[in-house]
């Protein structure tokens, strides 16, 4: 349905994935921050080659629902990095938010980003949990992970993370420019600096389905941050690497106090295997954290998309009350 005139005002982008369970109360949560917001409101799903039912669900939900929106299809999974990339892209509007579909994040939160945003006193909001509804070992991992990202990656994140946040356009355009390969999200907002601004909220509980962001995933999403925002593994290394050659030498001369003193009748097989063996793993341990440096780079030479939008709808919106 071609698009009517002008441009909205607000823009919402949420990625799917799995969400088929939440699709139509996250609608009806939607419609109410619409009939909430003083101008014009749109909503971009973009739906990450999810295999459940998500994607024909919104397609036949959103030609009845109030609120403009626009629904894009990625080829296949990309991650939540890339398709929240793509919406940006495509979202229309002069205020962005970013928000997931599982409805664990209130859906009113994005009213306070647009409102901060309008002020003009922040031209980025990021929504910091102060309290959360999940299982036990769920928190723990959680505090866990973003505890040890803002140790070796970026100190100056929130305590618990940062998984929702809002943006005007000069850093929509700054933040989309950034076309990187195998990077962080969260990493390339602290990276970008711009004026900040905290908004907490309590997540809820989960109430359809399980969460996409598994251990794999995490550990993936945490080595992509080190990797692109942090030297820390060179540094690790270079630790190891002094260590090793500061032991060999104390080995070394320790074999030769105890060969000049008779205390070692045969030459140091031992000795010589010890050092061997020690040095191939650290050859093998730096060859592994260089590859992956080069690695990364590589795949930024090739100037692939980051994601591929295989289907497009835009849908006006009803204009009844």
């Amino acid at each position: 349905m071609p698009a009517t005139a002008g441009s909205p005002d607000f823009s919402l982008i949420i990625p799917v994935y799995k969400n088929e369970g939440s699709i139509v109360p996250l609608l009806d949560a939607l419609e109410h921050v619409a009939g909430r917001l003083d101008g014009r409101f749109e909503v971009v799903f973009v739906v990450d080659g999810s295999p459940d039912r998500s994607y024909p669900m919104l397609r036949d939900e959103l030609a009845t629902r109030a609120f403009e929106s626009q629904l894009l299809l990625l080829s296949r999974n990309f991650g939540s990095f890339a398709a929240i990339r793509e919406g940006l892209i495509h979202a229309k509007g002069r205020f962005y938010a970013v928000m997931a579909a599982d409805l664990q994040e209130p859906p009113e939160l994005a009213i306070e980003f647009f409102e901060a945003l309008a002020t003009g006193k922040a031209d980025v909001v990021l929504g910091t949990r102060e309290a959360r509804v999940d299982p036990l070992l769920t928190r723990l991992a959680s505090a866990a992970f973003w505890g040890f990202y803002r140790r070796v990656v970026h100190p100056d994140l929130p305590k618990g993370g940062v998984d929702v946040f809002g943006c005007n356009k000069a850093f929509r355009d700054r933040l989309i420019a950034l076309d990187e390969s195998n990077s962080s999200l969260v990493g390339q907002i602290m990276w970008l600096g711009f004026r900040r601004l905290e908004i907490p909220y309590a997540r809820r509980e989960r109430q359809h389905g399980r969460s996409a962001w598994t251990f794999s995933r995490k550990l993936k999403y945490l080595t992509d941050s080190i990797y692109s925002f942090s030297d820390l593994p060179i540094r690790l290394l270079f630790g190891i690497g002094a260590f090793g050659v500061v032991a060999s030498i104390a080995l070394g001369l320790v074999i030769a106090v105890a060969r000049l003193s008779g205390w070692v009748e045969v030459p140091g097989y031992a000795a010589t295997s010890l050092i061997v063996l020690f040095f191939a793993a650290l050859n093998l341990l730096g060859f592994g954290i260089v590859g992956a440096y080069v690695w990364r780079g590589y795949e930024n030479t090739k100037r692939r998309p980051q994601a591929i939008v295989l289907d497009a709808h835009r849908f006006e919106g009803s204009r009844d009350p």
